[in-house]
């Protein structure tokens, strides 16, 4: 049976369930839960080091106002890395691979930035829409142009990230199947 390099990227199932299911809803069950008790286990003690460490690290060069984003990040990084390991599981792939989880991803993050810095620093946002020292009849057109670059972002770097991760895996096959 001859196979195609692409044909590592289809959903694999097991048992008729379609294993990227699995993928994105077993991590949920590593979150630490809260628990009454006055001593936890040895998992639960490191799961906790291991977030609080993360936090502090994530923390440690922002001021004040950036600390709010301290729980949707550790939740993103503890989604990213337990997802990516669940990669390394035979007859399972990397979700990441896939553009529509990179998108899924990218633009609301993205479009978060952006209408936050638009609502606290707008002089500082809009500034960046046009450069230092620009003849005047340019400044229209190059607004037009830095606005476009602006909103097409999030899009480039999910496509350019997805395309990094299929590079290298679609590498690593080729590499495989020559030796």
């Amino acid at each position: 049976m001859t196979l195609s390099f692409f044909d590592q990227f289809m959903s694999p199932t097991l048992f008729g369930i379609p294993l990227i299911a699995l993928a994105l809803f077993l991590p949920w069950i590593l979150f630490p839960t809260p628990s009454s008790r006055w001593l936890n286990n040895r998992l639960l003690g490191l799961q906790s080091w291991s977030i609080n460490r993360f936090t502090q690290q994530l923390l440690l060069p922002l001021n004040l106002g950036g600390h709010k984003w301290a729980v949707i990040l550790t939740s993103l990084m503890l989604f990213l890395i337990t997802i990516n390991m669940l990669g390394l599981l035979p007859y399972t792939y990397t979700p990441t691979t896939q553009l529509s989880l990179n998108l899924g991803l990218a633009v609301p993050l993205w479009l978060a930035t952006v209408i936050i810095g638009l609502r606290n620093q707008p002089t500082a946002a809009l500034g960046h829409l046009l450069p230092e020292g620009t003849p005047v009849p340019l400044i229209p057109i190059l607004i037009i142009i830095e606005t476009i670059s602006l909103f097409i972002r999030p899009l480039a770097l999910g496509v350019r990230l997805t395309a990094n991760l299929t590079a290298g895996h679609l590498l690593i096959q080729l590499i495989a199947t020559a030796a």
